[in-house]
């Protein structure tokens, strides 16, 4: 029986749920806990906002050094007509269409000047949309069946695959923005424009003639122009490496943003310190509807600043968390003061004949 009994001390004591005896399962650790006292939590929010304001006050300086002039052309009118350009494609479907756009600049632009597009409304998030690609194809290894996360844009209605596939490309930005002055054309680079990782790694031609490897394969659906004819002059930025379609495909994050264009040339001798103040025309051949959900769409001219473009957000909302620090800070010294006080005089009233609840 003894012999028994032992036996089943053991096995209760093998199946026991009870952790072992350590420090960690105990919670015998050190451990430190903050005791928030007026002299440690009132410093801390004046500290916060003495360093946040002076801060958000030279981010804000620095946003504003930057210049920069947004205009909208949505609905400009076309040129010798009567009609605006997005009325022109919402009636007749592929149909082009030429506007003009004057303005005046009141300020030097001096420095880098870059010219974006932006769009509003426009959901390049969406999980189908940025799924909606074939990487593979991108790397220049071309298949007669694209991937299958291109779907619908992956073959014509004949049954021919699509390069570049996918929903992305297929609505590829294809206005053509042009600046001018007094007539005369400004010079625009197109490249320089994607960031060079993307140009190197993500985005290659496959080899020998391009021309010739894209025999099998039918442009997008809402392409004017195939893929081997979107630089031609410059076959360093044609096929896969063309920086406006690299710059396209790195999808926004927000419904309303802005994508990189244009830079200024400034090897000619009128514009190596930017653009002057001054009138100025902006030609745009309108191709890319956006009246059918709702969006705009806008040129934007640009200079940099140490922090890069015009953005005053940051600074303000530094200003912003250091002024509100300020007055929590005060507040709470107010308070504090006043209670304080009435807790010491109480205090000090106590005498032997004083009640306790």
């Amino acid at each position: 029986m003894s012999t028994q009994n032992v036996e089943n001390e053991e096995t209760a004591a093998s199946k026991s749920k009870r952790p072992s005896d350590s420090a960690f399962k105990q919670q015998r650790l050190p451990a430190w806990q903050p005791v928030l006292t007026a002299r440690t939590v009132l410093p801390t929010f004046f500290v916060i906002g003495v360093l946040f304001i002076p801060i958000g006050v030279v981010l804000l300086h620095f946003s504003n050094t930057a210049n920069e002039l947004i205009i909208d052309y949505t609905r400009c009118q076309q040129v010798g007509g009567s009609q605006t350009c997005a009325d022109i494609l919402k009636n007749t479907t592929g149909s082009k269409c030429l506007c003009q756009l004057n303005f005046t600049l009141t300020a030097d632009f001096t420095g880098d000047v870059y010219m974006y597009y932006g769009l509003t409304n426009y959901y390049q998030n969406h999980r189908r949309y940025v799924k909606s690609r074939d990487d593979e194809q991108l790397l220049g290894r071309l298949s007669q069946t694209p991937s299958s996360d291109c779907t619908p844009f992956a073959y014509t209605d004949e049954g021919k695959p699509i390069a570049p596939c996918g929903a992305i490309a297929n609505s590829l930005f294809n206005d053509t923005l042009t600046l001018s002055q007094d007539g005369v054309k400004i010079d625009l680079l197109n490249t320089g424009i994607a960031w060079p990782s993307d140009k190197r790694v993500k985005f290659r031609n496959p080899e020998g003639n391009l021309t010739k490897a894209l025999e099998g394969f039918a442009k997008p659906l809402f392409w004017q122009t195939s893929l081997d004819e979107l630089d031609v002059s410059n076959p360093e930025n044609n096929g896969f490496q063309n920086e406006d379609l690299i710059v396209w495909m790195r999808t926004a994050a927000l419904p309303s943003f802005r994508k990189l264009y244009r830079r200024l040339d400034q090897t000619k001798n009128q514009f190596t310190k930017g653009l002057k103040a001054g009138n100025y025309t902006l030609d745009i051949n309108y191709n890319y509807p956006v009246i059918s959900f709702d969006g705009t769409k806008r040129m934007i001219l640009s200079t940099t600043s140490v922090l890069g473009g015009k953005n005053p957000f940051l600074g303000i909302a530094y200003i912003v968390v250091g002024a509100i620090c300020v007055t929590l800070g005060l507040a709470l010294l107010f308070i504090h003061m006043r209670c304080s006080r009435s807790s010491n005089m109480e205090m000090m009233n106590v005498n032997p004949h004083t009640q306790y609840s």
